[in-house]
């Protein structure tokens, strides 16, 4: 039994702390021995041998667990870093706006993945883009960083919000292009694409949207009424454009003071409970009524992990925009 000691203090003690350990089970081991007369003996003398082998292999254990530990810590810590640049994020207040930010990966343990949002103020207004990256994995975060770089230096050029889909699909194209040029072709290489909504909020009390294939927007009104802001027709995602020669076009609704509007991802809306019933949107806006926005939004996350019943099968970003 004395050989638990040792074994149990690797997997949570230093190795001062494990040599300790095994050093006191081993003193007990012979102390118990010399009580019961059997040190010498072959028995013993093996049984001794035991306890300095697990005692050594425990110490050895312990240095290699906090090896790993403090490599793990490292990449959290690039994680971390990357999560800032890539979602950097979005103050409180922007403009005339208040807005907070949801973001739940898939991924176990990780903080970002293919969903993506950004917040810009620009001499047009408040423009403001959630988008999901088709495929999970490092390969769906890089196309995602691609789509928000090409936003942040788009939004402030561009006159409208037009312009700065084009950028975005211009961007796309060329790191589609360069994977290809990259390595052996991959048939689903041309299949690649980027589901997006883009939003401009103006001094006016309306919104403008340009959306690429995305779920609608939701919007709260202040009296409590809320619909989805399904666009005028149907627009493919950003990539495969070239399927269709339609584009898309933008639409204007009203947003005036009080008004609350949902950007989400499909991780959201297609979220299951255990009877494989989608996640209710519409009849749970009402989650939304909590004067902070934080607050608001987080009772709605909370709600959506209550649904599933533990962790999401899908990347879910939330955007909760309020006017004040």
């Amino acid at each position: 039994m004395l050989v638990l000691g040792p074994a149990f203090a690797s997997l949570w003690c230093g190795i001062r702390r494990t040599a300790i350990v095994g050093l006191t089970a081993l003193g007990l081991c012979a102390a118990l021995s010399y009580h019961h007369h059997t040190l010498g003996r072959k028995q013993n003398t093996l049984t001794l041998m035991t306890m300095t082998g697990v005692a050594a292999a425990s110490v050895f254990a312990s240095a290699d667990r906090q090896r790993r530990e403090r490599l793990l810590a490292d990449v959290r810590s690039i994680a971390e870093v990357a999560q800032r640049v890539l979602l950097r994020p979005v103050p409180r207040r922007v403009g005339p706006m208040h807005i907070a930010v949801g973001y739940t990966s898939a991924t176990a343990e990780a903080r970002i993945g293919g969903d993506l949002y950004e917040v810009t103020l620009t001499p047009s207004g408040v423009r403001v883009i959630v988008g999901d990256v088709q495929g999970k994995g490092l390969e769906a975060v890089e196309t995602a960083a691609d789509v928000l770089g090409a936003f942040r230096e788009a939004a402030y050029d561009e006159p409208d919000l037009t312009g700065v889909a084009t950028r975005i699909e211009a961007a796309l194209r060329r790191r589609l292009s360069a994977q290809r040029s990259e390595g052996p072709v991959d048939e689903s290489a041309g299949e690649k694409f980027v589901t997006a909504v883009l939003a401009e909020f103006g001094e006016g009390e309306t919104v403008t949207l340009l959306n690429y294939g995305h779920p609608a927007p939701f919007i709260l009104r202040g009296g409590g009424d809320g619909a989805f802001a399904e666009p005028e027709d149907v627009a493919p995602p950003f990539g495969l454009s070239d399927l269709v020669d339609a584009h898309p076009r933008p639409y204007t609704i009203k947003f005036a003071p009080a008004d609350q509007m949902l950007l989400y991802t499909d991780g959201v809306i297609e979220a299951r409970d255990g009877a494989g019933g989608f996640y209710p949107l519409a009849e749970r806006a009402h989650l939304l009524a909590a004067a902070d926005p934080e607050r608001a939004l987080a009772d709605l996350r909370a709600d959506v992990l209550r649904h599933v019943g533990g962790r999401i099968a899908d990347d879910a970003a939330m955007l909760l925009i309020r006017r004040r």
